[in-house]
């Protein structure tokens, strides 16, 4: 028989245990309280697909279907190739969101990250899928993540990358400057909350990467994100989130709203 290595040993116990406490104490479903799972089937349904009236490169939503909007004609030099959002801000989905990020909610990720899996199986990703080198949670800073204890988006791009085998790489980006929460901010503070903020290795020169993260709102930071992946040399940047406000918000661009 084959003795098992301490970490090995230490995952079985560790997933037996989880196991053990489910038997006793099965989850609830965190939305309706149904037993079972901690989002369940019907809750799951409830969530608000994004519409069919994006724009086609920054995924924002648009008062009509076209082919790129406004902001996107006027900013060539935008450093994402593709932003796309699962669903909208909006109930159930926003009450997981924030569970998930403020109340240490991590078992939600798993099921959450189906989202992200489902719209990455869609048509339009087929030809960017293939090529894909790695999946890149938008990272905390250090003393951040001390405080909350993990970062949501590093636990929603793990559940995807098990759920699609995609690699986790963890070891390109990072956070090096300490900034204040994007909330209540407007589109051109957040841009300027965020500016130099992230900082890339060389290793992602060449390589076509996923940025993930849980809400786009003006995409300050998934701009920063991808821009710091650009000057450190990767080939192509694309990014993918839970969920987009269900109202028109100002695309982070030129750093200020479109007039």
């Amino acid at each position: 028989m084959t003795a098992l290595r301490p970490a090995r040993f230490s995952y079985v116990l560790q997933h037996w245990a989880v196991a053990g406490i489910d038997l006793l104490f099965p989850p609830r479903c965190v939305t309706c309280g149904r037993a079972g799972r901690h989002i369940c089937a019907r809750c799951a349904q409830l969530v608000t697909p994004t519409p069919a009236t994006i724009c086609t490169r920054c995924g924002r939503v648009q008062t009509a279907r076209v082919p790129t909007c406004v902001q996107c004609e006027d900013d060539p030099d935008f450093p994402l190739d593709l932003v796309r959002a699962a669903a909208l801000h909006t109930a159930p989905l926003r009450e997981w969101i924030h569970l998930l990020k403020y109340e240490g909610r991590r078992e939600l990720a798993p099921a959450m990250a189906r989202y992200l899996t489902a719209t990455l199986a869609a048509q339009e990703w087929e030809p960017l899928r293939i090529r894909l080198d790695g999946v890149v949670p938008t990272p905390l800073h250090a003393e951040r993540l001390r405080e909350r204890g993990y970062n949501q988006a590093e636990l929603l791009a793990q559940g995807l990358c098990r759920q699609t085998g995609l690699p986790l790489r963890t070891d390109l980006l990072t956070r090096e400057k300490l900034t204040r929460s994007q909330v209540g901010l407007n589109a051109a503070e957040r841009k300027a909350n965020v500016e130099g903020a992230f900082a890339a290795t060389s290793a992602c020169r060449g390589l076509h990467l996923l940025l993930i993260d849980d809400v786009y709102t003006t995409g300050a930071t998934l701009r920063a994100c991808a821009l710091a992946l650009r000057h450190a040399g990767a080939a192509r940047v694309y990014a993918l989130t839970l969920a987009l406000p269900d109202h028109h918000e100002p695309s982070m661009h030129h750093g200020l709203p479109h007039s």
